[in-house]
């Protein structure tokens, strides 16, 4: 089955009669048991409720994964697949990595004395060269937030074949319409499907898909053991969200392309980060192990000042902090996702106050184009 059929058709709902075309909201936290020592496929909505399980094997079917989980945002999935990550061990990360993650990784996971080195991922040697006797995973994101790099994850792979190393992806920008990372060589795939699975900024969640069978069941155990699981409502929401997905990716990356060359052509944009255009330094690599570029952009302006009245002048785009719905967004990384890296970091990795975000949504490539030609004026 396709990509753009399985976003419609990923799941056939199995627990409700009546013929609903949409996979039922299963508002229950306790199911009764047959009869005693029963083997129930539901008991108790924390470890596993009709519709997530509607949303789990969705997405799971989408990145080509044995099993997926649902969780109640993005960092809880991240969270709970860091549980899989022994105490006192060495994580090689992506150095371009989004704020919140560099946050959860500094601030919790240190707690178990996990110890991090944050590495441009699209050089190979220098994922090589941090590699220690205790390192236990690389993980990426591809592209990455904000400065949209790319890391070519078969090489990733190739590098730490054979040693005691997992590799975690996280597909968030690109989504399993464009991108199967598991296909690619990564062991766990995350996303963040408050953003693009969802499309609607109505939701929060996070998934994690893999097939490892004895990771899974590692997996399976957090899953249930820490609780961050999904709602049946939002379960409902997201799978609502992905039947459009197909549709919602093509048209934001047509007008991602189509702002992104208009932007690289004005004089106070100094720079432009969108994967598509050929002369991104990531463009051949994501061209081989995906189907489409995505619309998330970056760009640098020429001032602190030209930056900030962009945000105050625009008024189709939205100045807000996440991305990947329907509608056009807009954000500066020093203020927002990244506010909790520390300035010298941010510099190192050309987050600046120069810098804006630019989550590209479906409305008219005009209409956007014109609306950011007014405020940068």
């Amino acid at each position: 089955m396709k990509k753009d059929t399985l976003c419609i058709h990923g799941y056939k709902h199995k627990t409700d009669k009546t013929g609903a075309i949409t996979v039922p909201i299963f508002q229950a936290s306790t199911f009764v048991y047959p009869e005693v020592n029963a083997n129930a496929p539901y008991c108790y909505t924390r470890l596993q409720n009709p519709t997530r399980e509607a949303a789990e094997e969705t997405v799971a079917a989408l990145e080509g994964a044995k099993e997926g989980f649902a969780f109640a945002s993005g960092m809880a999935a991240i969270m709970t697949v860091m549980e899989l990550i022994p105490p006192n061990s060495h994580v090689i990360a992506t150095e371009d990595l989004y704020g919140g993650s560099i946050r959860l990784f500094n601030t919790v996971c240190i707690n178990r004395n996990i110890e991090f080195d944050y590495v441009d991922t699209a050089d190979i040697a220098a994922i090589q060269a941090k590699i220690k006797p205790n390192t236990r995973a690389v993980y990426v994101e591809s592209p990455t937030n904000p400065m949209i790099q790319i890391t070519d994850i078969p090489a990733v792979k190739t590098a730490i074949q054979g040693l005691d190393i997992l590799l975690i992806a996280d597909n968030t920008f690109l989504t399993p319409y464009y991108m199967n990372p598991l296909a690619l060589g990564a062991d766990i795939v995350i996303h963040s499907g408050t953003k693009y699975l969802g499309g609607h900024s109505d939701t929060l969640a996070g998934f994690a898909v893999l097939n490892d069978d004895a990771l899974r069941t590692r997996l399976r155990t957090l899953h249930k053991s820490i609780g961050a699981c999904l709602s049946p409502f939002d379960s409902f929401l997201i799978i609502r969200g992905i039947k459009t997905l197909a549709l919602r990716m093509d048209k934001a990356q047509a007008n991602a392309m189509a702002i992104a060359e208009w932007l690289s052509a004005q004089p106070k944009i100094t720079s432009v980060n969108y994967a598509g255009l050929p002369t991104h330094k990531g463009h051949e690599i994501l061209k081989k192990q995906a189907r489409g570029f995505g619309a998330m952009i970056s760009f640098e302006t020429d001032t602190p000042q030209t930056a900030r009245e962009i945000l105050n002048r625009v008024s189709i785009i939205s100045y807000a902090e996440s991305l990947g719905c329907v509608n056009t967004l807009i954000t500066i990384p020093t203020l927002c996702t990244h506010e909790d890296v520390p300035p010298e970091e941010r510099e190192a990795r050309g987050i600046s106050d120069r810098l804006l975000r630019l989550s590209v949504g479906i409305e008219n490539a005009e209409d956007l184009i014109e609306d950011l030609r007014q405020a940068i004026g």
